[in-house]
């Protein structure tokens, strides 16, 4: 067992660092940056992995905390792994390109891959401070579990709702509009979102556990503003004009609410 929290943290970053090393090495082969999407869930389930090996807490509390973020970056992974092979994802096309007129492609997509290793293991941290703790499971993280399974189902079902939209040659270039996506624009984000506050909640009860509510705040910061949502619209609205117009007058851009009439 490792005793001291920012030791296991290290060999967690060490870890994910490798697994981006290896993902850079394999874009640099196949000039397809896609995989780093999965890269990133990945590293979320290795780092919450060694933590429920190596630390000291209770195995009750390790469980409740390292089970779910495993199993949900796991899912996340596996669906960018069902891409691979299907030619480079969009957004890295546009990077590729940019970066390559710079002079600096293969440079700067190796600080993204490492960045993108930092970013899961700060995101680690309520996994960490969680597998420290070793009192009786408390209420509160009976709550959070219970979020985390309400709200991965519904960010899983608004990923099956779309995939089976985009798999029907009917709706190509049209606006995804039912089911959740009728009540929000990026359901999946939303739902995404309330997963890291179900973790926090979990995490909580552990000492030191209030640092983990700042993970959900960072993840609806890329959401809101970075990674997220202003790239998706920005997608859309190039690719579906003002269908994606009409779609967004009506239909909230991230909280689930009653379509406007």
């Amino acid at each position: 067992m490792i005793d001291h929290r920012w030791e296991l943290w290290l060999i967690g970053w060490g870890a994910s660092a490798l697994l981006l090393a290896v993902l850079y090495l394999w874009q640099l082969r196949t000039r397809d940056a896609t995989a780093v999407d999965a890269g990133w869930g990945a590293s979320l389930v290795l780092c919450a992995l060694l933590y429920a090996l190596l630390a000291p807490g209770c195995v009750p509390q390790k469980l409740i905390i390292a089970l779910p973020v495993a199993i949900e970056n796991l899912r996340i992974a596996s669906l960018v792994r069902n891409r691979l092979g299907r030619g480079e994802d969009g957004r890295y096309q546009e990077l590729r390109r940019r970066w390559r007129a710079k002079g600096r492609e293969q440079l700067t997509f190796a600080i993204f891959y490492q960045a993108q290793a930092l970013l899961a293991v700060i995101l680690s941290v309520p996994v960490l401070l969680g597998t420290f703790n070793n009192d009786r499971i408390a209420v509160v993280e009976w709550i959070g579990l219970a979020l985390w399974i309400v709200a991965a189902s519904l960010e899983a079902t608004a990923d099956r709702q779309l995939a089976a939209f985009r798999r029907d040659p009917a709706n190509k270039g049209g606006v995804m509009d039912r089911g959740l996506w009728s009540y929000s624009r990026h359901p999946n984000y939303f739902f995404q979102t309330l997963t890291w506050v179900a973790y926090a909640l979990i995490a909580v009860a552990a000492p030191y556990g209030w640092i983990a509510f700042f993970a959900p705040a960072l993840i609806l910061y890329l959401v809101l503003f970075v990674t997220g949502v202003p790239p998706a619209e920005e997608s859309s609205l190039r690719s579906r004009g003002d269908a994606y117009r009409e779609y967004q007058r009506r239909t909230s851009v991230f909280v689930p609410w009653p379509p406007k009439r």
